[in-house]
């Protein structure tokens, strides 16, 4: 029955995502190849394209204008002669499993996280990335796998309001935890990323020893936690609880915290102190159709100067270290890359997720309903 509602949910994302628009006939094609739709049965009119247009998948919304301006259209500067077009309707795992076994692969970048690279690479879902034309010193040392090439960062931060506990606040998950001194109603994320580490630094766990995550220790926090907490499944769900003061402290990807605090003129906030950060990467689909051009494509995104670019479109923090040289104090103070920021932050465990994040996701569902 999961796997009929996977289908049936990302069937219905297809649709929102493309109905009544124009695509390539490359993107249209990989569209329902990868969800083993009848190209008759979508409601869009595909145009035609050349054989050197490269298809970049993403997540859409704010994602596709953001990689456009600061990825492709260098890109495109470069090499006048080339395509790309990007498809905002999401590479799900299930998605790249079912193009790849197909042996129709018509994507050729991918926007995904790490431990996903860890995971799904090892099966022959993916090319290995080329690193005579990547450059996997661009990266920090933790971004660059067999798999994919880090190209942005994101954290999972503590946020909190800053009106509730006349001028004190929260600063550490310890203090999440604590809820005689910080009373008020939590926030964090149903799904295990951030949420189980949180939980292990609450009870003392220094960083060098989240991994392996203890899962009955992080999942007893969190029973402790379960009566003053909300668990959200869709993010914007968790900023509109802070906004509208349904909860006072909690758990906020950083790229809905900065938003949150502008629009909430201050009065909601957040601290890189013990943050998760994460990296996103590029992943390559196996028989990906596009060449040497992916890769050329993939180096150019590796540029700080872009990346500075990107952090401001949307938040996506630079993956290269030194994009922070590209920003003035202000846009680093929003940063997950900016060196002062990071070090506080955990490194998410990509090779511990890689292996264990289904059976976490599982566990931690069934703690929370217990």
């Amino acid at each position: 029955m999961s796997d009929v509602r996977d289908r049936q949910s990302d069937i219905e994302r297809f649709v929102q995502n493309t109905e009544g628009k124009v695509y390539s006939r490359r993107v249209f094609f990989g569209m329902c190849a990868a969800l083993g739709i009848a190209p008759a049965a979508a409601r869009l009119s595909p145009a035609m394209a050349d054989q050197k247009e490269l298809v970049l998948v993403n997540w859409g919304g704010d994602a596709v204008r953001g990689m456009k301006a600061s990825f492709v259209d260098p890109y495109l500067k470069k090499f006048p002669d080339r395509k790309v077009a990007i498809d905002g309707t999401g590479p799900s795992t299930s998605r790249i499993r079912l193009m790849v076994q197909s042996g129709r692969v018509t994507w050729d970048i991918m926007d995904r996280n790490l431990h996903t690279a860890l995971e799904i690479g090892p099966e022959n879902m993916l090319e290995k990335i080329d690193y005579s034309i990547v450059d996997r010193s661009k990266v920090r040392p933790e971004h660059a796998v067999e798999w994919g090439i880090g190209n942005y960062l994101y954290a999972m931060v503590l946020t909190y309001n800053t009106k509730k506990w006349g001028g004190e606040v929260p600063t550490s998950w310890k203090d999440v935890w604590d809820f005689k001194k910080f009373p008020g109603k939590r926030a964090f994320r149903r799904e295990p990323d951030a949420v189980l580490e949180a939980a292990l630094m609450a009870d003392g766990v220094p960083f060098d020893k989240i991994y392996p995550i203890d899962m009955k220790r992080a999942l007893d926090m969190h029973k402790k936690m379960k009566e003053h907490a909300i668990y959200y499944t869709v993010i914007a769900d968790g900023q509109n609880a802070f906004r509208n003061g349904e909860v006072h402290l909690g758990q906020l990807l950083n790229t809905r915290a900065w938003p949150l605090k502008l629009d909430t003129k201050g009065v909601c906030d957040w601290t890189w102190n013990e943050g998760v950060s994460w990296g996103a990467c590029w992943m390559v689909p196996k028989g990906a159709q596009g060449g040497k051009a992916i890769w050329e494509f993939i180096a150019m995104t590796q540029d700080p100067q872009a990346q500075a670019e990107l952090l401001k479109s949307n938040g996506y923090g630079p993956v290269n270290p030194e994009a922070y040289k590209f920003l003035d104090a202000d846009w680093n103070k929003v940063n997950p890359g900016a060196p002062e920021n990071y070090a506080k932050m955990l490194p998410g465990g990509i090779e511990w997720y890689a292996k264990n994040a289904t059976a976490a996701r599982q566990q931690l569902i069934d703690a929370l309903s217990s």
